[in-house]
């Protein structure tokens, strides 16, 4: 799971400006509880499933019993399998009982939770792949975001008017993404129709939709 949160560079002067794709310690703490918690009695075992734009982690079991979500949140915890917990303790992978829950909102908040009477699910969605913040730009976080995702969907049109048939991985080589960042952005260009796939997956080709010049 390390491996597949990329972290997202720009190397500038006199600082090096770095973001993950996910928080690691929120990610870390998530993958604890799930092992953790996770109701085992029916054989289901936990899932780390990564999208195009997120990770979900989902545990089986709903909330303790006679725990409140209020309870839960603010750190709460009464481990299912308490020899697993005894062993992640004894280990150092775990630093204090009921940590990892309010760490993980501190990060993404509660709306990141899913909590169902049968399981509960993590949802993490993937920062903005070109997220640099250059030094002493003057600009905020959110204008220097839109900028870099404008230069990033124009470099991915450009390329794709020099080449239709131009693959994925091509794609990620030109725009410095990972090939999820790639699939993530040529997602939102089919949604917003600046862009449409001819043929099938294999051998069809892009086009760029041009904007209707108003009148």
């Amino acid at each position: 799971m390390d491996v597949e949160n990329t972290i997202f560079t720009k190397i500038g002067y006199p600082l090096r400006h770095e973001r993950e794709m996910i928080n690691n310690r929120a990610m870390r703490e998530a993958v604890v509880n799930a092992i953790v918690h996770n109701d085992y009695s029916n054989g289901a075992v936990p899932k780390f499933e990564f999208f195009s734009d997120r990770l979900e982690i989902t545990s089986a079991g709903g909330l303790p019993f006679g725990v409140t979500e209020d309870e839960f949140f603010s750190g709460y915890s009464t481990p299912r399998n308490k020899e697993l917990m005894r062993v992640f303790r004894d280990l150092e992978i775990v630093e204090q009982l009921g940590s990892g829950v309010p760490r993980i909102v501190e990060k993404y908040g509660r709306k990141a939770f899913e909590i169902r009477a049968n399981f509960i699910r993590v949802v993490f969605p993937y920062a903005v792949q070109a997220t640099e913040l250059p030094a002493d730009s003057g600009k905020t976080v959110e204008e220097t975001v839109e900028k870099t995702v404008e230069e990033t969907v124009e470099k991915i049109i450009q390329a794709m008017k020099g080449d239709p048939g131009i693959t994925i991985d091509k794609l990620s080589q030109i725009t410095g993404l990972s090939t999820r960042g790639v699939e993530w952005n040529l997602k939102k260009l089919k949604k917003t129709g600046r862009i449409t796939r001819v043929g099938p997956r294999k051998g069809g080709q892009w086009k760029v939709l041009e904007p209707e010049n108003e009148s």
